[in-house]
């Protein structure tokens, strides 16, 4: 198998029985977020360096640092999104001896949500943390994201990494208008993160959305794809989430069209990673090993 775009995801420690079981020799990296002590960060570097592997960091890399986990660089309130910014960079004057070949921040943050859509299936810790289509205007959407997209650019040069930019929950501001994808192309160094299960869960709860179509908008643009599967029932609730994507997970049974989704991504870009964002402890090591090959097979005939 051609693994040299696959990564694993480290939450929390550097767990080293999960780092012995799913990443396999050729893999190109660890994404790292929320580590609890200074040691789990020497010791992600220590190994990538003896393995040979690259660092992306889901930010913030250490816990503890702000009350919430996410910059939320786009909010109406100065005070806070003045922090959002001083918090991102002392995060990476930290972050500069592991050269971290990319950093993720999700976006839009705070959320913007559409007013006619019930979004109490998605995951929120703050209120903070998201803000209602009817009280955040489109001009200052696009205010707040010129500047952000220009200083996270010019950071992104400065500091030798990537910034990707995560879709949270997305509103019309996203996918129904073209100005991101004029951002995208004034300040190339920015690329996005597209998580096959938020796509499937707003598609699922929010009438106006259509991951597919988000899909084929924005895939070009992706550094990274955050895979894991989700099942949902006719009522819209979530059932199991974090799973390993499976061939035997079938969309007519409430999973999400996993196939199609990279058949779509793999078609408009050949360079993008694959960062496996799911529980591996809920399989046994053949299906994690079936998990691989299939992703591998699906990325090899697009």
């Amino acid at each position: 198998m051609n693994m040299s775009r696959f990564m694993i995801g480290q939450y929390g420690t550097f767990d080293y029985t999960k780092y012995h079981r799913d990443f396999f020799n050729g893999f190109y990296g660890i994404e790292a977020c929320l580590f609890e002590h200074n040691d789990d960060a020497i010791n992600l570097l220590k190994e990538s360096v003896k393995d040979d592997f690259r660092i992306g960091i889901h930010f913030p890399l250490r816990a503890g640092i702000s009350n919430i986990r996410d910059a939320l660089f786009l909010s109406t309130d100065n005070v806070t999104r003045t922090q959002a910014f001083h918090i991102i960079q002392e995060e990476l004057d930290y972050l500069i001896t592991l050269k971290p070949s990319y950093i993720l921040f999700h976006y839009p943050k705070p959320v913007i949500l559409d007013d006619r859509v019930d979004w109490s299936s998605w995951r929120f810790t703050d209120r903070s943390e998201y803000d209602y289509e009817s009280l955040y205007s489109y001009h200052e959407f696009k205010e707040k994201s010129d500047y952000l997209f220009e200083w996270l650019s010019c950071k992104g040069k400065e500091y030798n990494f990537t910034p990707i930019l995560e879709f949270d929950a997305l509103n019309k501001y996203i996918y129904r208008e073209d100005y991101l994808h004029r951002l995208l192309e004034k300040y190339n160094n920015i690329k996005l993160c597209l998580d096959t299960a938020r796509l499937y869960i707003q598609d699922r709860i929010d009438p106006n959305f259509d991951s597919k179509s988000v899909i084929k908008q924005y895939a070009k643009y992706a550094g990274v794809v955050h895979l894991s599967n989700v099942q949902i029932d006719d009522t819209g609730t979530i059932l199991k989430s974090r799973q390993p994507v499976l061939p035997s997970l079938k969309p007519h049974d409430g999973w999400a069209p996993i196939e199609e989704y990279l058949r779509m991504i793999n078609q408009e870009n050949h360079e993008v990673k694959i960062m496996f964002e799911h529980r591996s402890d809920y399989v046994t090591d053949d299906e994690l090993r079936e998990c691989y090959k299939w992703v591998t097979g699906l990325l090899s005939l697009s």
